[in-house]
């Protein structure tokens, strides 16, 4: 954690302040994202997500080097992009649910998950893994594995994965930030 320098009556502070933000992980790459992810922490506790996190897109696998890379990252930033992040609520100190936060043609929860704590796809060490093999889930997205750890205080960094038969292949980067809670339910 870095941290910021103040004077007060003539004393200096130093005070804490968050190494990464969702605009500063916005600007990296896939290459640059996954050594962040692979020294950030499960959370201890899964209330530490309860509510509404305002979620980004951060970098999309094979494409973030082009002119439509560039583009979709802009327009994730975007108030107006199509996903607003992801809710939870906890079950028990390690289990819970959430639902993803969509904003096309109108404010919807769409695919939920489970949560629970298991090995990283990525790494191998304990991470959040958010589950979409439900029924209540298509085909498609039960296809979807993401995970996520705390990489700054409230502020949690994932891969979306796809299932595939060799395995999980890496789609894209996102992250969540427990700071910046959604006004209400299906809002940014």
């Amino acid at each position: 954690m870095q941290s910021v320098e103040s004077q007060a009556n003539g004393s200096t502070t130093k005070t804490p302040r968050a190494a990464h933000s969702l605009d500063s992980l916005g600007r990296l790459r896939t290459s640059e994202l996954e050594p962040i992810y692979r020294a950030g922490k499960a959370p201890a506790h899964f209330r530490v997500l309860d509510g509404h996190p305002r979620g980004r897109m951060l970098a999309v696998r094979k494409i973030e080097d082009s002119p439509l890379g560039d583009r979709l990252r802009r327009f994730s930033a975007a108030r107006v992009f199509p996903w607003g992040g992801k809710s939870f609520s906890a079950l028990t100190q390690n289990t819970g649910t959430g639902i993803n936060r969509v904003h096309l043609f109108g404010r919807h929860q769409l695919f939920p998950f489970h949560t629970l704590l298991g090995p990283s796809r990525i790494d191998g060490k304990e991470t959040l893994i958010l589950d979409y093999d439900l029924t209540d889930n298509p085909g498609l997205i039960r296809k979807i594995h993401d995970e996520i750890r705390e990489v700054s205080p409230g502020l949690f960094l994932g891969p979306a994965m796809w299932k595939a038969q060799a395995g999980e292949a890496l789609v894209l980067w996102f992250a969540l930030d427990t700071n910046e809670q959604a006004v209400g339910i299906g809002q940014h």
